[in-house]
């Protein structure tokens, strides 16, 4: 008879422990992210009107426009959407001038651009110059 009071009160010890650890609750906490807006500040000269008309022309004789247009997407991104995400600075030519030359994916969806080696840097950067004074 002890054995069964014994275990009795074990188990009902068991029973309510369980039932105080499943009452118990658990309080979650969030916090709000804040929003990071992120400035560029335009340096250095800006490109003469020569620079931008040049690069349009270059633009026109490779072959940008197959995937791009001024201001329709078409496999790639609009030139304008680009001068929107883009300030016109040189640390932007210099990135840009880099990712039109080595090619990728990522910046605007998961088609790729093809690379552009053969195009030199000063001409690709005038390309820039143009597409960037699209604002």
């Amino acid at each position: 008879m002890k054995k069964a009071v014994l275990l009795s009160g074990i188990f009902m010890a068991m029973l309510l422990s369980n039932y105080a650890f499943a009452q118990t609750q658990t309080k979650k906490t969030t916090t709000a992210r804040k929003k990071v807006t992120k400035t560029t500040t335009v340096t250095g000269k800006k490109p003469s009107a020569a620079d931008i008309a040049q690069g349009k022309e270059l633009i026109s004789k490779a072959d940008c426009l197959s995937c791009h247009k001024v201001d329709v997407k078409v496999v790639g991104p609009a030139y304008v959407d680009v001068a929107k995400k883009y300030p016109a600075s040189e640390a932007n030519y210099a990135l840009l001038t880099k990712k039109v030359i080595n090619g990728g994916s990522g910046s605007w969806g998961p088609v790729a651009m093809s690379p552009h080696p053969a195009i030199p840097p000063a001409d690709v950067k005038k390309m820039i110059e143009y597409i960037l004074s699209l604002k």
